[in-house]
This record gives C-alpha cells, structure tokens and sequence, in this order.
C-alpha cells in the first residue's frame, strides 16, 4: 500500500486568525485536508523571532487554543487534522542545526519579507533568528517529510528555501527528503482594512474569524476607500480600493458584486451602501463558521486534547526522520565507532 502524502503548513501563536489567514492559506487547507495526511503546526519558536518577552511567551497556550479552535470553525476536520507545539518538538531544532549549513546568509538576506518582518516588529537591526527563520521553517516542513506546504504569498520564498536546502541534503547525503511542492493562495495578499498594508495582527487592520456581526460591521463601516471620492455622486475608482478587493473575495452575490462597480463607477452609489453589503456579505461568510465554533466550544477540553495527542504524534515522526537523516548523514556511525572502541577498551582493562 502507498504511504500517504503529507501536508504541512501552520501559524505562529501571536494572536487570534483573521480573513487574511483564511485567503492566504486555511482555505487550501481545508480544500486538501482530506487529500493529504495534514499537519499543522503551532509555530511558537517562530515567534520568539519577533516576540519573545515572558509576556509574549506566557500567551502561547491560549493562543495556540484560539489557532485550533479558529481552524476548526474554518472547516477543519478534527478528525483529519494533526495539530501540534513547536516547542514541544526539540527534534525540530536538531535538523534546523543540520540544515544550516546548507544555505548561505547573502541567499537568506535576499528574502525581502524577513526585513518586513523586522520593521513590523520594530527592530533596528535584524536578529539572527529572523535571519535564520527560512531555515527552521525548512526543518519544520521536512521534519514530517511533507510533500506540500500551502502558504501565504509572504511566505513563498521561504518554501523556495526548504526546495533548495532538500535538493542539497539528498544530493550530499542521499535521498530522505521529499522536495515540497508550494500551493499558492487564489487571493495572495489581503489589502488590510486601512487600505495601507497586508492585513496584520500586529498593525491590528483586521476582521477576524471570531468577530461578532456587530465587530464585523464596524471594522467594515471603519475601511479605507477612494481618497478622492468626497460625495456619493463623484465617480470612483473600484481597481485597487480595499472595500470592493474585500467584495470579489468574500461576497457570494456576484451580480451584486458588478451592480456596486458599476454605479460605483458612474457616481450612483454612497460608500455606506457599499459598506453596508460588504459587512452582511462578510458575516454570511462568516456565519458557518460561527456556528461551528459553538459546536465546538461546548466540547470542554476538545482544544488542548488535540494539541496533546497531535505534539506526541508528531514527535514520534519528526524523531523517525532526525535519525534517518543522522544516519544518511554518518553522524549515528561516528559516534557508534567511537563507543564500540571505548566499549573494547573498557573490555580489555578490565580482564587484566
């Protein structure tokens, strides 16, 4: 019987998920979670790259419940979902140690979104964790030898890097690892609700999955539209403005859809009518999903079991693979060559 293919992909515990998440990757996720032997992982080492105060570090249980359960509402399959604790996982960090050698630190600093995640984060000068952060990401896909990994636009280029640093073990050390194949999101980026950047957590330019309609409706009535449209009958532009980017995404009623471009366009509608469709749109959206974190919800201690029995499976894997590649390498020879000559001399000293 063949093995099953694996998917992994994951968040960092920084906070709850929103709309951007859901485009950027748990749609897909939820798309293969039957097709792949899925793995999802809770990436808290990740984000001691960026947060790593003991008050960060003391949020990372109940983020990591609000990730799962977040998830879960999304439309992922408890039953066809491993989650799992990075930290949990110290295997991890033996592979991150092999692999680093195995890129370059001008390829590593030609990976643009890491200075972004550095001025986001408010840092002068780049840690060497954030430098070194496609490296862990690399360990943290192949250490489940996954074959796919869904990602946000952002994170592309660190996929290129667990792709080359695959091809460089398997061609110095033999075959081990598969060469993961990148499943890019249908919508890459989500413009955030002040229209100045990527929806962020940490810019707080979210809607998130867990909002209420009337958090919903707010956040909505709150976005950025045309700066240069002051009345209702001054036409406007509809390319590149946040509220309609939000309508093709998320709203079902595509004839209404046009209608609102087309009197947008023509001066015939108000940005509070337009508003007023995008947040029923989006709670319709999100409505399932509500109804799903209530099912949930009453399930007292779903969450934290999933987390338990999904981190031992995953360690149990990602220990299978530390010793396949120790082994591919001839690291697990070297010191049993060096045991087997003290075990004889031991042997020796002690007949005489």
């Amino acid at each position: 019987m063949t093995e099953r293919r694996r998917m992994l992909t994951g968040d960092r515990p920084t906070g709850k998920l929103h709309l951007g998440h859901y485009v950027g990757s748990i749609s897909n996720r939820i798309r293969l979670q039957r097709e792949y032997d899925s793995f999802f992982i809770i990436a808290d080492l990740h984000m001691l790259t960026t947060k790593n105060t003991v008050e960060d570090i003391g949020k990372v249980a109940e983020n990591a419940r609000h990730l799962v359960l977040d998830s879960l509402s999304a439309g992922i399959d408890p039953e066809h979902a491993t989650y799992y604790l990075q930290s949990a996982v110290p295997e991890v960090c033996e592979l991150n140690t092999l692999f680093q050698n195995l890129v370059t630190v001008p390829r590593l600093e030609r990976i643009p979104s890491l200075k972004d995640m550095a001025r986001d984060a408010h840092k002068e000068e780049m840690p060497y964790g954030l430098l070194g952060y496609p490296i862990l990401q690399a360990a943290d896909i192949m250490c489940v030898r996954s074959h796919v990994c869904p990602v946000g636009k952002d994170n592309a280029p660190h996929v290129e890097i667990t792709r080359e640093i695959a091809r460089r073990f398997n061609h110095l050390y033999g075959e081990v690892f598969p060469v993961v194949e990148l499943i890019n999101a249908e919508v890459p980026t989500l413009v955030g609700t002040d229209g100045q950047a990527k929806m962020s957590k940490s810019i707080g330019n979210v809607i998130y999955l867990s909002d209420t309609p009337a958090e919903v409706r707010k956040r909505v009535m709150g976005m950025y539209t045309d700066p240069n449209r002051v009345r209702a009958d001054v036409p406007g532009t509809v390319e590149g403005n946040p509220v309609f980017a939000y309508h093709d995404a998320f709203n079902d009623n595509k004839a209404q859809v046009e209608d609102l471009k087309t009197r947008y366009r023509e001066g015939k509608v108000g940005d509070v009518e337009v508003k007023e469709k995008l947040a029923e749109a989006i709670n319709r959206f999100l409505d399932p999903m509500r109804e799903r974190r209530a099912k949930y919800e009453e399930q007292s201690g779903l969450v934290d079991q999933l987390i338990v029995e999904g981190t031992e499976r995953t360690r149990r894997e990602v220990q299978a693979t530390v010793f396949a590649a120790r082994k591919a390498m001839g690291l697990t020879g070297a010191f049993n060559s060096i045991r087997r000559k003290a075990e004889r001399a031991a042997k020796k000293a002690a007949t005489q």
